[in-house]
């Protein structure tokens, strides 16, 4: 897998363009906020000539999802998944795990692709933070409890926030004052 990120919308809010075999990508939280950032997206994908199979969304805050109209416009055949599918989806190269992580929103997911080691997990879990709780749908208990899952994942787990920097599960649990 290679994983390339995008900042976008004035939250700085991370789309990633995952791609999963040659020519085949997944989009997640796509974000981008008026034309050029789609622009800068699109020429991306036209230039490593990558179409996404998924659009993957882990929760539906604007600055996540911006973007979910125009990538559904110009991809249709891309799958939306989110919450609200199965716990597992078969994809060409792995099996891609939905983790149900309330607490930030009621809707939130993380996507844990287990072979490769790497999660997306939105707004839950940031490099030594968390997602606020204090908005619509925001549940601190809920939070905390979704950060257990987290934490059982294997230590060198790559994470990818939905704002901010990747890090890994060990760091988090090492520096995170919310983990650990």
């Amino acid at each position: 897998m290679t994983i390339k990120t995008f900042y976008c919308n004035p939250y700085r809010e991370c789309t990633y363009v995952v791609t999963i075999q040659e020519g085949q990508c997944l989009m997640v939280d796509p974000g981008m906020y008026g034309e050029k950032e789609e622009k800068r997206v699109q020429e991306y994908l036209d230039e490593n000539k990558l179409t996404p199979v998924a659009i993957l969304i882990t929760h539906y805050h604007p600055d996540h999802i911006c973007g979910l109209d125009y990538m559904k416009q110009h991809y249709p055949n891309a799958s939306v998944i989110d919450t609200h599918l199965s716990s597992t989806h078969p994809l060409t190269l792995s099996t891609l795990q939905i983790i149900p992580t309330p607490g930030h929103k009621e809707d939130a997911v993380c996507f844990y692709f287990e072979d490769e080691g790497i999660i997306f997990t939105g707004d839950t879990l940031f490099m030594e933070s968390v997602g606020r709780t204090d908005l619509p749908g925001g549940d601190t208990v809920a939070l905390m409890q979704s950060l257990k899952k987290l934490e059982a994942l294997p230590k060198a787990t790559q994470v990818y926030p939905g704002h901010g920097y990747p890090t890994t599960i060990k760091h988090e649990i090492d520096h995170n004052p919310y983990m650990g």
